[in-house]
């Protein structure tokens, strides 16, 4: 499945400029024989907009959702995106899979809430393997600091996850984890792993792009630089069953040896 990765912070601040860029990302995606677009993490409002973050929350059915459906109909594409997920008092850091025909086919709560800021804002969420199934590959969710637990990602290989999306807000100094770090958990793990992060400054923060769709085999589909952009990459369900034969990590393990770990 041709994958678009979506580099951008938006505009931070407003919903309905961010749709438009959503929009525009879309129809250049499907241009391009995307099956699948992912915006990075808190696309939808922007990441370091403070106390707006609870203001412009919405529940996962929200309008922007009914919106970022639409468009996903109207190009053909299916579309990844974060957001803020009210839900009733409660604010989660989400991200949120529809469907190319507009189907809400997964939500996913960020489980690990990085620094005071994000503690600050959100509710951790307590699923951490949350899957869809979409153009014959088993689609994982997961959140920025997220991937940087191997517990979590390993808990997506055992459940079959073959490509996991990672919506993302990846500041300096910690571009290693785009660089070194999530090609490893795609070779570990054995599964393709898209990394879309947010670029440039924003509030206290400066992201570093460097938005990656990484294969089985450890090797960068992909890799975007420290500008906005959208790259994409395949992910390729043959490679990764001949990928998964070759390299037996999941099938080597002796998990009776790892309980004082947990």
């Amino acid at each position: 499945m041709r994958t678009a990765l979506l580099q951008s912070s938006g505009r931070p601040g407003s919903i309905a400029e961010n749709l438009k860029v959503l929009d525009e990302a879309a129809g250049r995606a499907a241009a391009a024989g995307a099956g699948l677009l992912v915006a990075p993490e808190m696309f939808l409002t922007g990441y370091a907009i403070g106390d707006d973050i609870a203001r412009l929350a919405e529940p996962a059915d929200g309008d922007s959702a009914d919106a970022i459906a639409e468009t996903a109909t109207r190009y053909g594409v299916a579309i990844a995106y974060g957001y803020p997920e009210r839900d009733g008092e409660t604010v989660y850091n989400s991200a949120q899979l529809i469907s190319a025909d507009g189907t809400r086919l997964a939500n996913y709560r960020k489980t690990h809430l990085f620094g005071c800021f994000e503690r600050d804002h959100f509710t951790p969420g307590e699923q951490p393997v949350v899957q869809a199934e979409l153009n014959g590959l088993r689609v994982g969710l997961m959140i920025c600091y997220d991937v940087e637990f191997p517990e979590n990602v390993r808990a997506h290989a055992l459940a079959g996850t073959d490509l996991l999306l990672v919506p993302t807000a990846q500041m300096h100094p910690f571009q290693f984890v785009a660089e070194s770090l999530v090609p490893v958990r795609a070779f570990e793990n054995q599964m393709y792993v898209a990394y879309v992060n947010r670029v440039g400054p924003e509030g206290e923060f400066e992201f570093v792009g460097l938005s990656t769709l990484a294969g089985p085999d450890g090797v960068a589909r992909t890799r975007a630089g420290r500008a906005e952009e959208l790259v994409l990459a395949d992910a390729d369900p043959v490679f990764l069953a001949a990928s998964r034969e070759a390299n037996p990590y999941l099938k080597d393990r002796r998990p009776g040896l790892y309980g004082s770990l947990v």
